[in-house]
């Protein structure tokens, strides 16, 4: 009787429907199925412009979490959970943000990361103890993420947080899936059926990373961890990003690159040798003022300046 209305269930949604554009794929060649790929991926971008609304709420939603000390925790199973797991891991290299500020909760936990674990998304009891490890409450938002709308792990977990207090946003692929009645606020993005069939690893992974992208940076930004479009709060760990930031000074103040080399080492930072080099001030000066600013850079300048 379950698996009948499992069944019932997946042939009603359209990411697991046959698509008539990628019919015959296996006696294409390979260019041919490049092709065919290539022309449904340009579709995801179509369809995320549709939610771009829902999308900026989204933003708005995480960027006052954080100012309030709140987080924002990931929480989905199979290739949503390990698309949460890579945009909440990216955050601290990428913002020199603290890592508990972005986090994630994944079904199988840690090993389904580098392995299958398909299974572990059954499991509503599962959802719901894994995120209650989290403890989320009213300054945290939950986003649950979900291709299908109805795994059952992602909406107990998110079942729970709501129930704690946090905001919950759904990210899916479907319209009209039990994810949408649980969340507050419901990205539904429909990339239509996958080039191989219910492969959701495909233009649904894509267009929930493209959400991702824009969560987190949208975020960082409104809250002053982004100086115009430059990556201010990267996290210099390695000579890669020591040079990128090298280069972010002297893009952002116009000093030749020995005083930016030489700032950054006095600075440790590249946010604090950003507001060293455009108010004027001593490391020390630089950090209070950041401190005051709560991170903002731009504000922390402008603070300095008047």
């Amino acid at each position: 009787m379950k698996q009948r209305a499992i069944r019932a269930s997946l042939s009603r949604l359209a990411t697991e429907q046959p698509n008539p554009e990628s019919a015959g794929l296996d006696t294409k060649s390979s260019l041919e199925i490049a092709r065919i790929i290539n022309t449904e991926d340009l579709k995801v971008a179509v369809a995320v412009e549709r939610v771009l609304p829902e999308i900026a709420a989204a933003i708005d939603w995480i960027a006052a979490a954080f100012r309030r000390g709140g987080r924002l925790i990931y929480v989905g199973s199979g290739t949503s959970g390990r698309l949460g797991a890579l945009d909440s891991v990216e955050c601290p290299p990428t913002f020199n943000a603290d890592p508990r500020l972005v986090q994630y909760v994944i079904a199988g936990g840690v090993r389904a990361l580098g392995r299958a674990a398909e299974a572990d998304e059954d499991s509503r009891p599962a959802g719901e103890r894994e995120i209650a490890r989290k403890r989320p409450g009213k300054n945290d938002v939950v986003v649950g993420l979900a291709a299908s709308g109805r795994t059952p792990f992602t909406l107990a977990s998110l079942d729970y947080a709501r129930r704690r207090g946090a905001r919950t946003i759904a990210i899916t692929c479907n319209r009209d899936t039990p994810i949408e009645t649980i969340a507050d606020l419901a990205i539904v993005v429909e990339v239509g059926p996958e080039v191989v069939s219910g492969s959701t690893r495909m233009k649904a992974g894509t267009a929930q990373k493209m959400v991702l992208n824009m969560l987190t940076t949208g975020a960082f930004t409104r809250i002053g961890y982004v100086y115009g479009n430059l990556m201010v709060n990267v996290r210099p760990a390695n000579s890669k990003l020591l040079e990128r930031g090298v280069r972010i000074l002297q893009e952002a103040t116009g000093v030749h690159r020995a005083r930016a080399q030489k700032t950054l080492k006095a600075a440790g930072s590249v946010q604090t040798a950003l507001v060293m080099l455009k108010a004027g001030l001593t490391r020390t000066q630089a950090e209070r003022a950041l401190k005051a600013a709560d991170g903002d850079v731009r504000s922390a300048i402008a603070g300095a300046l008047s």
